[in-house]
């Protein structure tokens, strides 16, 4: 019998920051969007956030977000949540070399469905990885307005290897 090895509970500041540097500005359309990395968790989950500003407005008339700035957001906080959970099974590595497995992340499949106009001053974005393997990792994602309540949802898959 093959026992797992137990997740940490949190991550180090180090590798924190490495991440939080690649989401927030080295991937210069997260910059655009205003992303804001609030928690990484290495069960998975990831929570950020994005203001509104007039450059995101998808709909003069109502100051709705952009469906684009919608898919944007989940699909760049479904690939944190799985890299999250990617590192969490390699905390015998440093932070650096953990932070290297970021370069063969990308995105396979995305799916978003648009449940309510994006309106509001500020926007949350909440993902969960589902499973990550060898070759494959999986996430569920959501956009929630200033009250909490959802916006969209979305279900990603993304290359790990």
């Amino acid at each position: 019998m093959t026992l797992k090895k137990p997740l940490p509970q949190a991550f180090e500041p180090e590798y924190l920051e490495l991440f939080r540097d690649i989401y927030e500005d080295k991937i210069v359309f997260n910059k655009l969007l205003g992303l804001k990395l609030h928690e990484i968790d290495p069960q998975g989950r990831v929570r950020a956030s994005i203001d509104m500003r007039p450059e995101l407005v998808g709909h003069f008339a109502y100051n709705r977000v952009h469906g684009g700035v919608i898919s944007a957001a989940l699909d760049a906080i479904g690939s944190a949540a799985v890299m999250a959970a990617l590192a969490a099974r390699h905390m015998d590595e440093p932070p650096a070399k953990r932070i290297e497995r970021f370069a063969k992340l990308g995105t396979i499949d995305l799916r978003v469905d648009y449940l309510r106009p994006g309106i509001g001053e500020h926007f949350t974005i909440h993902a969960e990885c589902l499973r990550v393997g060898s070759r494959v990792g999986s996430a569920r994602m959501e956009f929630r307005g200033p009250d909490g309540t959802l916006m969209s949802s979305g279900a990603a898959a993304y290359i790990v290897s």
